[in-house]
């Protein structure tokens, strides 16, 4: 019996390629950053062409109104001179035709012909309620309640980007329409508390209070629901829906009363916020502790458990192509063994990589569990593309360096994948082997027996990661391989 290490994936964090699902990949969100920079100076362009235009046009005013005031004094006087007869008939022929032709010009066709160009790359309505989500769903790991999310206050970023109240209001508008009425709520209470704090808006208050009352119903709070659907009422007394709906509430409330033998409750003075209402179970099991170990909470290494993890060269084993330059070796933790590589990938070699599977990548897929067919999931994220060594000579230069560092041949390994996650990508906790019947490879080269993977991202990038199946909050690049077992014929 032989054992083979097959190559299966490597995830890159990269730009997708095509217009949908933008959001699943940070590097073409990237792209559109320079797109975006194009279309400013188109307008720029623009407004310049359109000043120049008015200009001018003010000019010839002037002038007419001067003149006019002198030929409307006296038009005969003013026609007695052949002259002055001789201008009038070339201003009206062919002047005023001029300036006609300068109105009529049009110099948005210049950033319109733009636009269109760069129109069939715009994010969509799946991009953009898909990088709601990914907001949503790092609120959840990180625990970080919807003020911070708003003013920009992020542990480990540098750079402040604030919500406004319509984005607020925008963000819990589409979870309301996913029914996640959890994070509506959450949302439409920092939208109102900032057009409370007198920030100003687009939207209006009684939408937010219509949106924010009825998720609340939904969550189970009458009271709270009846005192903000008064407010509603108060403010919006014609609202279509605002008065039957506190009639329903007010009747559930007082039923629900009498069925506990309960007074009527004051109305709520605490404001909503991160806790007051608990998170609805999903079909995760697993889903707060893997989310405690994206925050680094969980299992602690103590001192005497960390006081015999170490930092070596790896030679493979005396291997004639890690004499000269061993790979470094660190302990990330005792039992299970984890070891880490570093420096595994040169800056060069990572780059051209990323160049590689720019072109290629695609949304990942999983294997539906019903049908074997491979399809998108919510619970995967990202895009991701597969290199061969016929594309570059650094994939095959790689794949023999992951040979040399695992001891493990890759006759049968899978092609290398590279993925590319955007902000808020995941890929939820999984087996990397496979665990369905009619997974054709399984016959041919037997299960997956070892992952080798590779994190393509700086460390700052990398600080609010645990593992690849955390929840990313910054986009990162992975290059990983799949090995599994093949068993001779012999």
């Amino acid at each position: 019996m032989r054992t083979f290490l097959p190559f299966v994936l490597w995830t890159l964090l990269c730009c997708p390629a095509a217009r949908a699902e933008i959001f699943t990949s940070i590097s073409q969100m990237t792209d559109l950053i320079y797109t975006e920079k194009e279309l400013v100076q188109s307008l720029r362009d623009y407004i310049r062409a359109e000043e120049s235009k008015l200009a001018a046009v003010k000019s010839w005013a002037h002038r007419l109104d001067d003149l006019t005031r002198v030929t409307t004094s006296d038009p005969e006087g003013y026609l007695a001179h052949p002259v002055n007869a001789y201008k009038l008939m070339k201003r009206l022929n062919t002047q005023w035709s001029e300036l006609e032709t300068l109105v009529l010009q049009n110099p948005s066709d210049g950033f319109i012909s733009n636009m269109s160009v760069h129109r069939q790359y715009f994010p969509g309505d799946e991009d953009e309620t898909g990088a709601a989500k990914a907001l949503m769903r790092l609120q959840d790991t990180y625990q970080l309640d919807s003020e911070a999310f708003s003013r920009g206050k992020l542990p480990g970023l540098h750079h402040n980007a604030l919500l406004s109240v319509d984005d607020c209001f925008d963000m819990g508008k589409t979870a309301y329409n996913d029914e996640d009425y959890y994070h509506a709520v959450l949302w439409m209470q920092q939208a109102l508390k900032q057009l409370d704090g007198g920030e100003e808006s687009v939207g209006s208050k009684a939408d937010i209070l219509d949106y924010l009352s009825y998720s609340v119903y939904q969550m189970g709070d009458l009271a709270r629901a009846i005192e903000l659907t008064r407010r509603l009422v108060a403010i919006a007394p014609t609202h279509q829906r605002a008065g039957g709906n506190l009639r329903y509430f007010e009747h559930l409330l007082l039923k629900q009363l009498n069925e506990q033998n309960q007074d009527y409750p004051p109305a709520p003075e605490e404001p909503i916020r991160l806790g007051t209402y608990r998170r609805p179970k999903d079909h995760l099991p697993e889903r707060e502790a893997y989310e405690a170990l994206c925050r680094g909470e969980g299992l602690q290494m103590n001192e005497a458990r960390r006081s015999r993890l170490f930092c070596r060269y790896h030679d493979g084993r005396r291997n004639p192509r890690l004499l000269l330059k061993p790979m470094k070796e660190e302990d990330e933790w005792d039992s299970p063994h984890i070891v880490r590589y570093l420096e595994m990938l040169s800056h060069e070699e990572t780059e051209r990589i990323k160049e590689l599977a720019k072109p290629k990548l695609a949304r990942a897929t999983v294997r539906d569990p019903k049908t074997g067919v491979l399809t998108t999931a919510n619970y995967r994220v990202s895009k991701s593309a597969w290199l061969e060594e016929e594309d570059d000579p650094v994939i095959a230069r790689v794949n023999q360096r992951i040979e040399d560092i695992t001891g493990l041949e890759l006759d049968t390994a899978e092609l290398l994948q590279v993925a590319n996650y955007g902000v808020g990508g995941q890929y939820e906790p999984h087996y990397d082997f496979s665990r369905r019947p009619f997974d054709s490879n399984l016959k041919r080269d037997g299960n997956r027996l070892a992952t080798f993977l590779n994190y393509v991202s700086t460390r700052e990038r990398a600080s609010w990661q645990f593992f690849s199946s955390c929840i990313f909050f910054l986009p990162e690049f992975y290059l990983c391989r799949k090995m599994s077992l093949m068993l001779s014929k012999d």
